[in-house]
């Protein structure tokens, strides 16, 4: 349960600040950088101990949620507000997402989310439960630039010029794969306690990797 609270809490919290484009130093990026390689650690974590089965359902209730969020946002932006109350242009500014950024996010969340589980599914009986390291950080380095190249290229595509467009894939994919390498000393300790608690470690042989299979296999 705390594993799935905090993968649904880091994906809708990314998907909520990441209409700020933050330019630090050099690099430039949307604010969702801050939290959403949190979800894909998370789902590391799951697709490692659970496997890819127990994975893909977690990605679709992710989904879900997300999309309850949009759309509680977006129906509190259409009702009537109070007449005292000020803040409707603050409000749809930072919730009233085209469906352009909409789509984008989608698109790129599940694009990415199931690539990244299947990749380490896959690492993992071929390197047959050894070197979680390769495992994590392959799958989020193919995850994660995908994700950033569909996000980007959707969102953002003819907005920005080609160069930030290509500075925000880039930096979004170093930060990503970044945070992934520094968390693995956590990432372990977590898989091993977690398979140690669960007596469970999952190779995925003779899974359905099908995305839309809901199954347990």
């Amino acid at each position: 349960m705390v594993i799935v609270a905090l993968y649904v809490t880091s994906l809708i919290t990314a998907n909520t600040v990441a209409v700020k484009v933050l330019h630090v130093n050099a690099f430039t990026a949307d604010a969702g950088i801050l939290t959403f390689p949190i979800a894909y650690i998370v789902g590391d974590v799951l697709t490692e101990v659970y496997g890819y089965a127990a994975a893909r359902r977690v990605i679709w209730l992710g989904f879900i949620c997300n999309a309850l969020a949009v759309g509680i946002y977006q129906l509190a932006m259409v009702l009537p507000a109070e007449s005292t109350w000020d803040g409707g242009p603050a409000y749809e500014r930072i919730f009233g997402s085209t469906p352009r950024l909409l789509l984008a996010s989608m698109c790129a969340y599940l694009v990415g989310s199931f690539v990244n589980a299947y990749v380490l599914a896959r690492m993992k009986i071929w390197t047959e439960g050894r070197w979680l390291w390769t495992r994590t950080i392959g799958s989020t380095v193919v995850g994660e630039g995908l994700d950033t190249v569909v996000f980007v290229l959707i969102a953002f595509g003819g907005v920005f010029s080609g160069q930030v467009i290509w500075e925000m894939m880039y930096t979004n994919w170093m930060i990503k794969v970044g945070y992934e390498v520094i968390a693995t000393p956590i990432t372990y300790k977590v898989v091993n306690a977690l398979k140690a608690r669960e007596h469970i470690d999952v190779y995925d042989r003779g899974t359905d990797f099908n995305p839309l299979t809901m199954g347990a296999s």
